[in-house]
């Protein structure tokens, strides 16, 4: 099979906002393998020498196989990209190269480099190297074509609530898990028992690689196929959907069925403009809203549940 590799090009007053508002087209698009370009990224102290080569331009790459459907893809990416620049700005360049299997299986890794995402958190890809800092945690990740390597902003927030709010021994719920990052650093960071849901069979695969690459014991977590939580039969003190705002809306329905009483639930993705209508939803739930984070064009939301009667039980 072969692959289309599209690359577009940024040329904009606020580019970081504008590659995230691309990202997000790509995303709708179901474009994967995204990987955000920002040739202002800087390298740390303790990062190693082939840890960071900083693209010349912000931009954003993406991968979809190439099939009967490649020449309509390219043009609904393109309206979408004249669309954004009508209403937003700015100058755009798309490039497409086509790939061999084998070649798009490692060309988009050139675009992926250790971060570190809050003071203890640092995500490193598998094939670059990173000297750890006393009291860091290094979370390995090679996410395959799953969505999920920490440097989009929603991500970034979900990782910094999970550092903020988890408790030992939590037993905790990632929906829509990708890659595994956010059950990674749950695990990492003490939860009792991490479970990941995803509707893509690949990402199930790749999270549970994931898992055992960064030496999490197999009793300690799961992971499954499945949608949203029509398959979650059990209670979780910590909660997180790092999902499309639209999608949000339809988990709130069910999401006290899931979390323990004052318990946790966490999501993201979330776009500035979409932000009150999950708010809207959340305050009429029994859901006290704890914190409201923000990064760039990206809200995540934080919410305890109330104590209440469950039909779920938590073992």
């Amino acid at each position: 099979m072969q692959w289309i590799q599209a690359h577009v090009a940024i040329f904009a007053d606020n580019p970081r906002v504008t590659v995230d508002l691309v990202a997000d087209i790509f995303f709708d698009l179901e474009v994967t393998g995204v990987m955000l370009d920002d040739p202002e990224l800087t390298p740390m102290y303790g990062w190693a020498k082939d840890a960071v080569k900083p693209p010349k331009q912000f931009g954003v790459t993406g991968y979809f196989a190439d099939t009967s459907r490649t020449t309509e893809r390219c043009k609904q990416l393109e309206a979408r990209i004249d669309a954004l620049k009508r209403r937003n700005g700015g100058n755009y360049a798309i490039t497409y190269t086509r790939l061999d299997e084998a070649d798009w299986a490692e060309s988009w890794k050139e675009f992926f480099w250790p971060q570190r995402i809050t003071s203890h958190l640092v995500v490193k890809p598998t094939w670059r190297s990173y000297r750890a800092k006393e009291n860091e945690i290094v979370i390995e990740i090679d996410p395959g074509m799953a969505f999920g390597t920490g440097t989009h902003p929603t991500t970034a927030l979900c990782l910094t609530m999970i550092e903020r709010y988890l408790k030992p021994k939590d037993r905790f719920l990632d929906i829509g898990t990708g890659s595994g990052i956010l059950m990674i650093a749950a695990a990492r960071l003490g939860a009792g028992f991490v479970h990941g849901i995803d509707n893509d069979e690949m990402a199930v695969e790749v999270a549970s690689k994931n898992l055992m690459l960064n030496s999490i014991n197999p009793k300690q977590f799961k992971v499954s196929c499945g949608v949203l939580t029509q398959a979650v039969s059990k209670r979780y003190d910590l909660v997180v959907a790092n999902i499309l705002s639209e999608i949000v809306l339809l988990l709130l329905d069910d999401i006290l069925r899931i979390v323990t009483p004052n318990g946790l639930f966490i999501c993201s993705g979330i776009t500035e403009k979409n932000r009150e209508k999950v708010l809207s939803k959340v305050k009429s739930l029994d859901l006290k809203i704890i914190e409201i984070a923000r990064k760039n064009e990206w809200v995540a939301i934080v919410t305890r549940s109330g104590s209440f009667p469950t039909h779920a039980n938590k073992s």
